[in-house]
């Protein structure tokens, strides 16, 4: 199971690599956009400094022609770093690209899927991660559950190297359900992992052991400060 964030700021990843068992970072034209008029080059790079080569970097290509895409593609792995997961949409001339890419042996993760067919080309094409937008075929009325389980089983029915990394989510609900169907990996906003720790019952346990132990041994005393 890999946990990505899904943004481009510096401070959220430094913060998010040192709090959780980060895997990686992905980002699109969108969440670069959040950053402002960014070195775009230096930018990635720091990220990737942040991130160390045990970590996955994903960055979308702008162009939507193949020739272009191809040129972004180039452009991205000359200027940050080889290892980079090129993002392709999965359009008819995203699927061409991926194919392209992967002939020549460089990572791809094919985004923009909403539907079981995009899913199931980006696989056959050989993409490494496809990324269903969960959120997205929710309020196309697509049940994202049920994509992702027949994402999973199409993989594991073809002996498939490619992994599901779900994106696009608004609540934690979202995640644990893509990843109990099937999805590998799942990438998210810092506002999803938020959700995750504000429910005021964890604090409330927190704060009832500390009670508990200061009732015993006294206020302020850790196991480590015991002699």
């Amino acid at each position: 199971m890999e946990f990505m964030l899904d943004t481009a700021n510096i401070e959220e990843i430094k913060n998010y690599v040192e709090l959780l068992p980060i895997a990686g970072v992905t980002s699109n034209p969108s969440i670069v956009k959040n950053e402002g008029k960014i070195d775009f080059f230096n930018h990635m790079k720091k990220i990737r400094e942040i991130l160390g080569a045990e970590r996955s970097l994903h960055v979308q290509v702008v162009a939507t022609s193949y020739e272009g895409m191809l040129k972004d593609a180039e452009a991205i792995l000359k200027n940050i770093d080889s290892k980079v997961y090129i993002k392709v949409p999965v359009s008819t001339e995203g699927l061409k690209v991926i194919k392209t890419l992967k002939q020549q042996g460089i990572n791809v993760t094919a985004t923009a899927i909403y539907t079981k067919f995009q899913a199931y080309l980006a696989i056959a094409a050989g993409a490494d991660y496809i990324a269903p937008y969960y959120n997205r075929m929710e309020n196309l009325n697509i049940d994202p559950r049920d994509a992702v389980g027949e994402m999973a089983k199409e993989i594991a029915r073809t002996n498939s190297k490619t992994k599901i990394l779900a994106a696009s989510f608004k609540n934690v609900g979202q995640v644990n359900s893509a990843l109990e169907n099937g999805a590998q990996a799942a990438t998210m906003g810092v506002d999803i992992i938020k959700q995750a720790f504000a429910m005021p019952s964890i604090k409330q346990a927190v704060a009832d052991f500390t009670s508990d132990w200061e009732v015993i041994f006294g206020e302020g005393v850790t196991i480590s400060s015991l002699k």
